[in-house]
């Protein structure tokens, strides 16, 4: 089912290279290349002195439930959440990013399934933008396409058309945009299947069968050696890289992979959480990526892996953070941290941020020969209906860090 308004639109390059980003936005999950790195950020290290809140600017309530990444574009702050004894009202919020004041929320009726597993909700994914325009799809396989001033631009529910395509557990997996393409992996133990949708329309540009099997990862974007952005489509069967606009495969990676922690691509190579940790770099015509390392021990458990500078961070199943070389997946360093963790850990300059489920974040110090703690601070998350975690991965734009949880939305900054 697509509705779409009635409106002209002026076509302005939106090219995925980088240049047409505004300063400090932050696009989609992980930041607008999926790395979850802002190398010029300065962030501090806490923000409570005692019981007493302090390096954060504002804190604001939230109507529903949601596990999706706040975004920012253009000094905005994007955030969706899940309401009702069904969780089957969908919201979409803006809030000022200066100032926490909420510009405008729009609400949606869920046209697909929202039975979804007590811990996560119909707000699982990560809303994305191209600049122009918001795109949030819920765990009822509905897509929800706004302006930044939160007009209507159109709506696809997908279940609609594909009553099959739904999980007992809940969807999960957040939309990326290429180009002028929105790419959607909705994958699940039946109808199955991974798309290609136009921005300013909605409508189905390629469709492609995807395995029979619950998959929570994020489509990652990879510029290859020619110059071309490639879409690397992560399942339990392996890797596809498919060119945006028409759904082409390009090359496959057929030796499994992880259904939870999503990959992460830095200069041409995708570590993939495969059979623990591999690398893989594509080689032109192709059909196969070559493998440079595969570390058995260094596999993820929820958290996606992150590259900064020559290493490579993962959290495993004990909260264990390793430390692991580029080069050749050697690990050099482990550090403990206070888990439990679903939210991945992103990187300002040279210090790895960490948000645990109880709202307890600590901060990592690279550079020296071991990683070390040098930041705890806990949010206060207050005592709400249903219980209120943080299993959201934060956002990082203009030296301020935004952390979501079921029932708040924080901004974190340096308070002079």
């Amino acid at each position: 089912m697509l509705f779409r308004l009635s409106i002209l639109t002026i076509a302005v390059g939106l090219l995925w290279n980088g240049t047409c980003h505004g300063f400090g936005d932050w696009r989609q999950f992980r930041g607008n290349w999926s790395s979850a790195v802002e190398l010029n950020a300065k962030l501090p290290t806490e923000w409570v002195d005692g019981d007493e809140p302090k390096n954060i600017p504002w804190k604001v309530a939230l109507p529903g439930r949601g596990l999706g990444s706040p975004i920012v574009v253009s000094e905005r702050v994007f955030v969706t959440c899940s309401s009702g004894f069904h969780q089957d009202r969908l919201h979409v919020l803006c809030f000022d990013a200066a100032k926490g004041k909420k510009l405008w929320e729009r609400q949606f009726w869920a046209t697909g399934r929202t039975m979804t597993h007590p811990k996560t909700c119909g707000a699982a994914s990560s809303p994305c933008s191209d600049g122009q325009r918001i795109f949030a799809l819920f765990s009822s396989n509905d897509i929800v396409c706004l302006d930044l001033d939160g007009n209507l631009q159109w709506f696809r529910g997908i279940s609609h058309d594909f009553p099959n395509c739904s999980n007992s557990l809940g969807m999960a997996s957040s939309p990326i945009v290429i180009g002028d393409t929105l790419i959607a992996q909705t994958e699940n133990d039946a109808d199955s299947f991974a798309s290609g949708l136009d921005v300013y329309t909605g409508e189905t540009r390629w469709k492609r069968t995807r395995p029979k099997r619950a998959n929570w990862t994020s489509p990652s974007p990879l510029t290859d050696g020619s110059g071309e952005v490639l879409a690397l489509l992560q399942a339990s069967a392996g890797i596809e890289a498919v060119r945006p606009q028409t759904g082409e495969v390009v090359w496959t990676y057929k030796s499994g992979a992880a259904t939870i922690p999503s990959l992460v691509v830095n200069s041409g190579v995708a570590y993939v959480p495969s059979n623990g940790l591999t690398a893989l770099r594509p080689e032109e015509g192709k059909s196969e990526p070559k493998q440079l390392w595969n570390a058995s021990k260094l596999g993820p458990a929820t958290p996606s892996p992150l590259v900064l500078g020559s290493k490579v961070y993962v959290v495993g199943g004990a909260g264990v953070l390793a430390c692991a070389s580029l080069a050749e997946g050697q690990t050099n360093w482990q550090l403990r941290l206070e888990g439990p963790f679903t939210a991945s850990p992103v990187a300002a300059g040279d210090r790895l941020y960490f948000v645990n489920e109880v709202g307890v974040c600590q901060v990592v110090q690279l550079g020296g020969e071991k990683g070390e703690v040098v930041g705890k601070s806990e949010l206060k998350l207050g005592k709400t209906e249903p219980a209120d975690i943080i299993q959201a991965t934060p956002a990082i734009s203009d030296h301020a860090l935004f952390i979501r949880s079921d029932a708040f939305l924080w901004k974190i900054a340096e308070m002079k």
